[in-house]
Order: structure tokens, then C-alpha cells, then sequence
């Protein structure tokens, strides 16, 4: 699988990535997290996704690919072959997913910036390694987002000691980050991030639903009033969200996968991710918060006619 930000070109990959800085200064405060670091960057990374990770034939992947097989479509310079072909070929689920930054981090620091071919002997350990630092990664991505919230400050200091202590997690050697605990972790942050939410969407008007874990697969919510509504883990699957009102809601692990938010308005909305609107349906009355890209498969979708392809 090929990691994404909206099929910009970054996933393409290719040449010979670039070394990070392996450890972190410990006489000072830890250094802020910076944001392109949770962002994929495929040129510094050795294909992990595209070797570490399973996928099963459907209708998101062409093929059945075992975890630790490389697939077939993975270059000699660790780009993706069909990258810019990924939806056609029947590789949709590569363009939803979303390492946060995981594979630059386990190819360049945690592993040196040896690769799996040159050291064979590291494969399985780095393969073991990826999948637990990116659910490390989204965590960073998420804690990083509340601590830019105003609404949030009750809770910035826990949140900022919360950042440090995963960055330090990340960084760990091999063995130590394969054996971390990532679900008690994410049960210490997640109160964290709930509270973060609370804070912001109060001060939003009206009265603010919550949907939080709720079964909206297929829900027909065209032109719904969700500002500020709690939307999380709710299972929104093929829902027709076509010009709802969502500005502030908090879609942290929303299932979106076919979703049309076509003229929705996502201003401010909390902890929505790329993958997630990769996975969904819009077009270009869709308003979302400038620091998420606009799909590129919506514009042929539009162009189309309404194709459905996500």
C-alpha cells in the first residue's frame, strides 16, 4: 500500500531517502512536534506499508497480499509502480491510507536508515515495528491538533506532557517500541482529546448533538445541523451528508468510507483526517479546514456525473 495525503505527488516515492536525526537532545524540553512529520513522506521511507501490512482481495485491494511479502507493485527505489493508477487498478484502499509520518520515523531513526533489502536480518523486526508506530504517529497527530485548540488550554499541559512522552516512545529502539502497550497508552490520551473536545465545541451555539459511536451507515443527513456534534467512532458508511452543517464536530475515528459530503461545510471540524476524506465522497462546494487537501478523485467523480468511486 501506498501512503497518501489526498494523492498529492509526495507518495510517489523514489530515491535514496534521507537521514533524520536519530535521538533527541535530553538536557532541554523536548522540541515541538512538527506537523510534516506526521505527514507520510514516502521518499524517506523504505515502502513499509507496502510490505509490512496484509490486504485481503476486495473491493479496495485487487489481490491478497500476505504481512512481510512486498507487493508486486513496489519499485527497486521503493515507490509505488501504479501510483498515479492506484483507484483503477483496484488498489483504492492505498489511497485511504494514512501512516502519519510512521514510516520516515521506523526507516530513518529506528532503523538507522538501513533498509530491509541491505539488511535482511532487520525485516521482520521493522515490519513489527511500523504498524505500532503509527498508531503512535496518529496519536501525536491527534494531541498535537488539541493543544492548537484555545478552547482547549484547561488541558494543555497535560497534553503537552503527553506529546513529549509518545515523541520519547517513538524514538525507542526496536525491541522496546514492538512491546509497547498501545491501547493503555491510547486509553490514558483519549480522556485527553475528549476533554479537548468538550471545551471547544461549548462554545459553539445551538444544542449539540451527540452520535458518539453510533450506527449512521447509510443515514440519509443531507442538510443535517451537526455543528459541534460528537460524531465519534460513529459509523458513518455510505451516509449522505450532503450539505450538512458539520463545522466544529468531532469525527475522531468517524468511519467515513463512502460517505458524500458533497457542499458539506467541515470548518473546524475536530481531528478529521486526510484518510478519512480520501475515503469519503465530496466536490468542490465541500468546505474544509485549510489544513486538509481536496481529494483528487472528487473532481473526477464530479466530472463523472456522480460516479461513485470511494
Amino acid at each position: 500500500m501506498s501512503p497518501q495525503q489526498g494523492d498529492r505527488p509526495s507518495g510517489q516515492g523514489g530515491g535514496r531517502p534521507r537521514r533524520h536525526d536519530r535521538t533527541a537532545p535530553r538536557d532541554r524540553e523536548p522540541a515541538v512536534v512538527k506537523r510534516e512529520d506526521l505527514r507520510a513522506d514516502c521518499s524517506a521511507c523504505f515502502g513499509l506499508c507496502c510490505v509490512a501490512l496484509p490486504f485481503a482481495r476486495s473491493a479496495d485491494f485487487a489481490r491478497d497480499k500476505p504481512a512481510g511479502r512486498p507487493c508486486g507493485h513496489l519499485r527497486d527505489d521503493f515507490g509505488c509502480g501504479i501510483h498515479a493508477r492506484l483507484r483503477d487498478e483496484g488498489y483504492r484502499g492505498c489511497t485511504v491510507f494514512d501512516c502519519f509520518g510512521a514510516g520516515q520515523k521506523v526507516s530513518q531513526v529506528t532503523f538507522g536508515g538501513t533498509d530491509w533489502r541491505r539488511d535482511p536480518a532487520s525485516a521482520s523486526a521493522m515490519f513489527a515495528v511500523f504498524p505500532v508506530v503509527r498508531q503512535l504517529h496518529e496519536l501525536l497527530a491527534y494531541t498535537a491538533e488539541a493543544l492548537d485548540l484555545p478552547a482547549a488550554r484547561p488541558v494543555h499541559r497535560e497534553l503537552r506532557r503527553a506529546l513529549a512522552r509518545i515523541e520519547e516512545l517513538t524514538r525507542g529502539d526496536a525491541e522496546s517500541v514492538a512491546a509497547l502497550d498501545v491501547n493503555a497508552l491510547r486509553g490514558e490520551v483519549n480522556p485527553l482529546l475528549l476533554r479537548a473536545s468538550e471545551l471547544t465545541r461549548a462554545r459553539l451555539p445551538g444544542r449539540r448533538k451527540d452520535h458518539r459511536g453510533a450506527d449512521l451507515m447509510g443515514a440519509r443527513l443531507s442538510g443535517a445541523d451537526l455543528r459541534g456534534a460528537s460524531l465519534r467512532g460513529a459509523l458513518l458508511v455510505g451516509a449522505d451528508l450532503t450539505g450538512a452543517d458539520l463545522r466544529g464536530a468531532d469525527l475522531v475515528g468517524a468511519d467515513l468510507r463512502g460517505a458524500d459530503l458533497s457542499g458539506a461545510d467541515l470548518t473546524g471540524a475536530l481531528f478529521l483526517t486526510q484518510a478519512q476524506l480520501n475515503a469519503a465522497r465530496g466536490d468542490a462546494a465541500t468546505t474544509l479546514p485549510p489544513s486538509l487537501g481536496r481529494p483528487a478523485h472528487w473532481a473526477r467523480e464530479e466530472s463523472a456525473g456522480g460516479v461513485v468511486d470511494a
